[in-house]
Order: structure tokens, then sequence, then C-alpha cells
């Protein structure tokens, strides 16, 4: 079980009511909490526990509606989204109880300082390298309005045409352009546009400038979080564009008969690192390119993904190099 599910349950009589547990992890915590309901954004997450709780879990960028006794966020990565988080579930507990659990080396204690905006927080427990804080809302505010929290930047392509971004909290690179992305983008020429994968889409840059490059295209954008498809939802349509928005856990969810899949895929999970999605992008991307479709994606130099490239698709070409990153090509 998770080090964060196992601290909650030291102090089990505080969540024998009807809970919300927000990015709760796939464990058996539901099991021990019988009225609990979970909350996630993550869709690998959310395929885990719906298929042993059904409808106790939501899923989505907004929380399950309901009359709760009591919330807990389960601390993300992102600081920004743990404010929108925290913000919605309190809007809704005036009155009662708000709950915040995380690692310390995930930065709980900082964390932890943002629920003095609802009255005075204290520590209850610390044991399994984690802390869990609550406090008793006095001071809820109105429910946040999500979309007004985005970060809008406008992203020059190839110096004739411009693009849009919206970013949500919680985004990868929320309110920038990373240099991985940055250096893909300058090597997306030449590719054969009749139906291209983002892979990993984040806001949906990557996504967007092939659709607004090759407009006859069918562009698909797929990510596992519910904030980044939201966010990719939202660059289209600040752009005019159309696009297939899928959200899921992994390529094995995006269609078959692709001619390219682009990616800057990510590696990175919570605070630990995490390669299993984008190896299991190298592995099976074969399985959803058409022939002669390619791959085409920018990784951190570090990362030995030709290696990989090559074991399941073709000679793998460096197309570009620099600030750390490497743009790699390959043909089924």
């Amino acid at each position: 079980m998770d080090p964060r599910s196992e601290v909650l349950l030291r102090q089990a009589h505080l969540f024998e009511g009807r809970v919300l547990l927000a990015g709760l992890p796939a464990d058996g915590l539901l099991d021990k909490l019988p009225h609990a309901t979970g909350w996630s954004w993550n869709a690998a997450d959310h395929a885990g526990l719906a298929t042993r709780y059904g409808e106790r879990t939501g899923f989505g960028v907004h929380p399950p509606e309901g009359d709760f006794s009591a919330a807990v966020l389960f601390l993300p990565k992102a600081r920004e989204l743990s404010a929108y988080v925290l913000n919605t579930l309190a809007s809704g507990l005036e009155g009662r109880t708000l709950f915040l659990v995380g690692e310390k080396r995930g930065g709980i204690e900082g964390a932890a300082r943002q629920l003095g905006a609802f009255g005075r927080a204290r520590k209850l427990d610390s044991a399994r390298h984690c802390q869990l804080w609550q406090v008793d809302v006095e001071q809820a505010q109105a429910k946040p309005d999500l979309h007004s929290l985005a970060q809008r930047f406008t992203l020059e392509v190839d110096g004739t045409t411009s693009l849009e971004v919206v970013s949500l909290p919680g985004v990868f690179s929320h309110g920038r352009l990373d240099r991985g992305t940055r250096l893909l983008l300058d090597h997306l020429h030449n590719l054969k546009p009749a139906h291209v994968l983002d892979f990993g889409c984040g806001a949906g840059i990557l996504g967007a400038v092939i659709k607004q490059r090759y407009p006859q295209a069918t562009v698909t954008l797929l990510d596992v979080d519910a904030f980044a498809i939201e966010s990719a939802k939202l660059t289209l349509a600040a752009n005019g564009l159309e696009g297939q928005l899928i959200c899921a856990d992994g390529i094995d969810a995006a269609p078959h008969g692709l001619s390219a899949i682009i990616s800057n895929p990510p590696f990175h999970t919570g605070v630990h690192t995490d390669y299993r999605a984008s190896q299991a992008l190298l592995e099976r991307a074969v399985q959803h390119l058409a022939q002669g479709g390619e791959i085409r994606l920018v990784a951190n130099s570090f990362l030995r993904y030709q290696p990989l490239i090559e074991a399941h698709l073709s000679d793998c070409t460096v197309m570009a190099e620099g600030n750390g990153f490497k743009v790699y090509r390959a043909v089924r």
C-alpha cells in the first residue's frame, strides 16, 4: 500500500464518514474506508480504481458532486495544482475538515502552509516519510474557476505563424515552452500528415502546430492527465483548430494506422522517476504506425532511447541535438 495511505490509516477514525479522497493512489485504501469516494485526474490511477470500486470513483478536472463530511488531498507534484484543488475542496467544506497528506521529499511542509488560508492548520502525524495535516475550514471562498487560472502565451513557429497556448495548473511546463519541445518544433518538416498522434500532449503545443501546418491532417492528442487534455482542448479552440482528444494510460489507447507519432514523452511521475510510459511507447509504436509511418521524438540526451527504438522499429537517426536534448527519428 502507498505510504501516504498507510499514514491515513493510522488515523482511520477520522475518515469513517463520507470522505472525498482527491488524487488518491490506486491501492486498496477504499477497501479500508468503505464510505469514502475517490477523485482522480490521472487516467492510469482512475482505471485501476474504477475496475475495483466502480461508482465510488470520479474522474476529471472537477470533483464529483456530493455532500462530503471531509476531504483529503494527496499532494500532487505541481504547487499550482495543489492550490487549485485545495481551494476547490475547501469551497464545499465550510465548517468541516480538510486534510493534506504527502511525502516529505515531495514538499508537504511547504504545501501545508497553503492550508492557512482556510483556518489554523496543524500537523496530525508523521510516519513512513510522510506527513498528515488538518485544517477546520473557517474561511472558505467561492469555488475557483479553473479556466480563469490558465496561463496563456504566444508561440512563434517558423517565424511566419503564431500559436496561442493555454496552460492549466499542473500541466507539464505550465505557462512556458520547454527546451525539448522547442527543439522538436524546429524539426517537424517533411512529415506524412495523414494521421498524426501527439503522444503525451500536455497543453497540446505539438499537435496544434501540426494541425496548423497541415490543415488536412487528422491529429489526435493523447495524455494520461485530465488537466493536460483540458489544456489541449483550450489550445485548439484558441486557435480555431480541431483535433481528437484522448485521456488514457499510454500508447495502447491510441488509434492504429498512424502516419506519424510525435512526442516529448514523459519520464517523471510525482517525485519518482518513471520511464514505463515512454518505454511502452517505443516498444509498441510499431503496432500503431502504418507501414512507412514514423516516430519522431525529443528526449534528454542522457536517456538511452536510440537502442530501444532500433530494437522495435528500424535504424534510428538523430536529427538534432542541443541544450541537453536529442531529436530521434525512425520509420516503420
